[in-house]
């Protein structure tokens, strides 16, 4: 059984969805068998749409645009890109994780949010959690709140997979074809639209010091 650290993994090229999915679903498997460490993915998508269990079809608002995948995650539409920091993380949940309690899936996503809006702060940025909306938001002096980073899970016999994703830098016009999360009635952000020059590597640094903290 392996019970060290979760490996890190930063994948160099674009990584189709379909690919994403079969190595996650192999990923849990060993790591239930006990034959594989448990994993935190970095990686990009080319762009495409992903729909969560609870996705609504009208909410495709350009179904021709880019290629759609049935995710099987919680959720509903979500925008994947180029510019955009995906983790997926699998953790085994049977046993605690830093402060994660074993078999607690709120205090897992509550410690994912902790965790991107801890990482948001070495750039400055002040992430937030809203009541009934899923993810990590950035509110604007005009009163605006813009979603900044995603949230969705999966959880099979108690191995975590998906994970989130935090716009560094991504075209946000992409996200116009589709309602994001369902929610209508505010945007989406990165931290380059907040005037935050970082690249990939600097935030791929600040995820990873940032994860002792909640998961060690």
């Amino acid at each position: 059984m392996f019970h060290e650290p979760a490996s890190w993994v930063t994948q160099k090229d674009f990584t189709p969805y379909d690919e994403a999915l079969a190595t996650m679903q192999a990923r849990v498997q060993a790591i239930r068998e006990g034959t594989a460490p448990e994993l935190v993915w970095l990686v990009e998508h080319p762009p495409l749409y992903t729909a969560g269990t609870s996705a609504k079809r009208e909410d495709l608002e350009d179904p021709g645009r880019f290629p759609t995948y049935d995710a099987g995650r919680g959720g509903q539409w979500t925008y994947h890109g180029p510019g955009q920091r995906i983790a997926y993380v699998l953790l085994d949940l049977t046993r605690p994780h830093g402060a994660i309690p074993a078999r607690d899936v709120r205090a897992y996503v509550c410690g994912l949010e902790k965790w991107v809006i801890e990482t948001l702060k070495e750039f400055g940025v002040k992430g937030e959690t809203r009541e009934g909306r899923v993810g990590i938001w950035v509110a604007a002096p005009d009163g605006t709140e813009n979603k900044i980073a995603a949230i969705g899970v999966r959880i099979t016999r108690w191995v975590t997979w998906h994970g989130l994703s935090l716009n560094v830098n991504p075209d946000l016009g992409h996200f116009s074809g589709i309602v994001p999360c369902g929610i209508r009635e505010h945007g989406v952000t990165s931290l380059a639209a907040l005037g935050v020059r970082a690249s990939m590597a600097e935030v791929d640094s600040a995820l990873q010091r940032n994860w002792a903290k909640f998961f060690a």
